[in-house]
């Protein structure tokens, strides 16, 4: 997406999900939105009171619906900006008629993705961290990942930050009086020890924060968990057992799943997503090698593999590319102890008996092993209450995290620098360089809540935005 067009035009977007619906919000922000609310209902309504009004279009004056309408002045909007909201019932031809009739007035444009939210960004409604919240809240699949975006856009980071920010401003102030006054006999002879103990204060503080081992990025992320194996072993059925409907297609012919299918799962309140991928083994189709080559590289890349083994089949079959795979992912995802590949045995109600654990595996090639039937459920209940366990362990717990995003990891790194390289300089002599490195810090900062230097980041965050918000 480019540069978003200028604030002096009107726009206008259904707000709401995607029609048909029961109703539909269509929202308008800009100078003109008054003239535009009065153009399609006649009059203006008292701010912030719901009134119900028939709803015409201004061209020819025939009613397009009975609704409700609200009238926001500027600056008390989510925007800081006049808006209107007309509350229309969800059909699409009722959506559809609206957002034709506002598109023919003049000086209204229909909105571009996130538009909506970076005009509050531009008017102070609204800091970068909190503008990242809004994004996350509306992406969480999870009600983990939900309380966390909703800590952020209630400024759980940005306060914070706000206050670091105006704590290194004082320190600051402190070895600026110092230089610029230094001939004035009612300065303090030492300025630099109180200044230099509370930079020292923060840079602790922000190095706390910084040790949190990513858990809130591999929350905002969730677990990935991909389901892989030979073919024909079940692991459609087991995708779909797990998400409870039919994701996958389920064929007794090997080869039907050609490509990687992602399912997304709330766990227990963690979020989880299931990969299904394409059966491994030697083929000589390229489509079929093609997806091979796909299953292997998201097996690598996910953070928890199940290998999927057909109880039926020969014993050891599959084994050894399983422990392939496993060797292929990352170190950083196995260690602490925990188990990255899990092997389930499949289909035991073919068999007749359990079968605890396969007896050609050793501990060193599976740290964990299933026996299931993906068709009767016997042995599901038991590896959801593991996975749901890994999940928790995986992700940190719920103990809430002031970082979520790299780019916030990223800018309080840069602070922390600056603050150490500070700390580092001999007091004596040394003020001027001592408030460079505490002006780039607090530079730093202003970038990490969107006050300076942040336009080549904005529309990358803005372009995730759905049109309308």
């Amino acid at each position: 997406m480019g540069a978003m067009k200028e604030n002096d035009d009107t726009i206008f977007a259904l707000s709401s999900g995607r029609p048909p619906a029961a109703i539909a919000v269509v929202r308008i922000s800009g100078p003109e939105a008054g003239a535009a609310l009065k153009a399609m209902i006649g009059r203006l309504p008292k701010p912030r009171e719901a009134v119900l009004v028939r709803v015409r279009d201004p061209d020819s004056g025939e009613i397009i619906d009975d609704g409700l309408a609200l009238w926001f002045p500027a600056p008390k909007s989510v925007t800081g900006e006049d808006i209107a909201e007309l509350h229309v019932h969800g059909g699409r031809a009722v959506v559809a008629a609206v957002l034709a009739a506002l598109g023919r007035l003049a000086h209204c444009r229909p909105a571009e993705p996130g538009e909506f939210t970076r005009r509050a960004f531009d008017n102070g409604k609204l800091d970068l961290t909190r503008v990242e919240g809004l994004a996350d809240l509306i992406a969480a699949d999870a009600e983990a990942q939900r309380r966390q975006a909703l800590r952020q856009l209630r400024g759980w980071l940005s306060d914070r930050a706000e206050a670091w920010r105006t704590a290194m401003i004082a320190a600051l102030a402190l070895i600026e009086a110092r230089i610029d006054f230094a001939d004035e006999g009612d300065v303090p002879e030492d300025l630099m020890t109180p200044a230099l103990e509370g930079a020292r204060a923060l840079r602790d503080e922000i190095a706390a924060a910084l040790s949190d081992q990513r858990r809130g990025e591999r929350l905002r992320e969730g677990l990935v968990v991909a389901i892989a194996g030979p073919p024909n072993s079940g692991k459609s059925s087991l995708i779909n057992r797990i998400a409870r409907r039919e994701a996958a297609i389920v064929s007794p012919y090997a080869g039907t799943t050609r490509d990687v299918i992602e399912v997304h799962l709330d766990l227990g309140g963690a979020p989880v997503t299931l990969l299904d991928t394409a059966g491994i083994r030697e083929s000589d189709d390229p489509v079929e090698q093609e997806g091979v080559r796909r299953a292997r590289a998201r097996a690598a890349d996910a953070d928890l593999v199940l290998w999927v083994v057909d109880a039926t089949a020969k014993e050891g079959a599959a084994v050894g590319e399983g422990a392939t795979v496993g060797k292929t992912l990352p170190a950083s995802k196995q260690g602490d102890g925990k188990p990255s590949r899990w092997t389930i045995v499949n289909k035991i109600d073919l068999v007749g008996r359990r079968i605890n654990e396969p007896a050609s595996l050793t501990k060193d090639d599976a740290s964990r092993s299933f026996a299931i039937s993906a068709r009767t459920g016997e042995g599901l209940a038991e590896l959801l209450g593991e996975l749901e366990r890994f999940a928790a362990d995986f992700l940190g717990g719920s103990e809430p995290v002031l970082i979520t995003r790299e780019r916030h990891r990223l800018a309080l790194q840069e602070v922390l620098a600056a603050l150490d390289r500070a700390l580092a300089e001999p007091p004596a002599d040394r003020e001027e360089i001592v408030a460079e490195e505490l002006r780039l810090a607090a530079r730093a900062l202003g970038r990490l809540v969107g006050r300076v230097d942040v336009e080549d980041v904005l529309d990358v965050i803005f372009r995730d935005f759905c049109i309308g918000k």
